[in-house]
């Protein structure tokens, strides 16, 4: 054992309080992860593009296993028709910005928690600024015009972009690491023109893939 790093963790990593380790008890006794696994999700920033019924399980999963910080870009109020997948907005908050209620409900979960929100959907005019914040991305914006635009910002930075859509009862999740796999627009090269904005999906499908998508 190196007799400067008698704990055997990689240095530079941030030190866990009280707090941090109680409300990660239970996956700091996971086989593999433990103490360093903790601190380096501590120690890490993720940006989740879109927050809704997707995007808003990938946040509220990193957000409960105590990730450092979370970039979050989302536009626009919540609407009704928001509440039956989009589990960070409730209903008495209806026609108010998305982004206002899920920052709440995530500081509420884990007050020690930094969030950067972006009260806008990604584009090819922010995507290269949210990208620079993160270690990692995580893609599930419902439309291919701010999936490209992510994904380019995020193959240039060479950030790993992890994918993740739904769609009626399916869904997909892909990750995308710069120099070792392929990117989106090699995957997907056209837009497929019957994607539209609106699409099914069953509230419950969003929620399986964006607590799949946060591990």
């Amino acid at each position: 054992m190196d007799a400067s790093n008698p704990t055997g963790t990689e240095p530079g990593l941030p030190g866990l309080s009280d707090g941090d380790r109680a409300a990660a008890d239970w996956q700091l006794a996971v086989a593999g992860f433990g103490e360093e696994g903790q601190r380096r999700l501590k120690g890490a920033s993720v940006l989740v593009s879109r927050i809704g019924g997707l995007g808003g399980m990938v946040a509220f999963h990193l957000a409960a296993a105590g990730i450092g910080r979370l970039v979050l870009a989302h536009g626009g109020d919540i609407r009704p028709g928001d509440l039956n997948r989009q589990l960070l907005m409730t209903h008495d908050r209806i026609g108010t910005p998305r982004m206002d209620s899920a920052v709440e409900r995530l500081k509420a979960l884990n007050p020690r928690l930094e969030i950067v929100a972006e009260r806008a959907n990604v584009s090819d005019a922010n995507a290269a600024r949210l990208v620079a914040q993160a270690d990692l991305v995580v893609d599930c914006a419902p439309l291919f015009a701010e999936r490209y635009a992510l994904n380019r910002a995020a193959m240039a930075a060479r950030k790993p972009m992890v994918e993740a859509a739904v769609f009626d009862l399916e869904f997909h999740l892909t990750t995308f690491v710069p120099g070792e796999t392929g990117c989106l627009r090699c995957l997907y090269p056209e837009t497929n023109p019957a994607w539209t904005r609106r699409f099914p999906v069953l509230g419950a499908v969003p929620g399986v893939a964006g607590s799949l998508a946060a591990l």
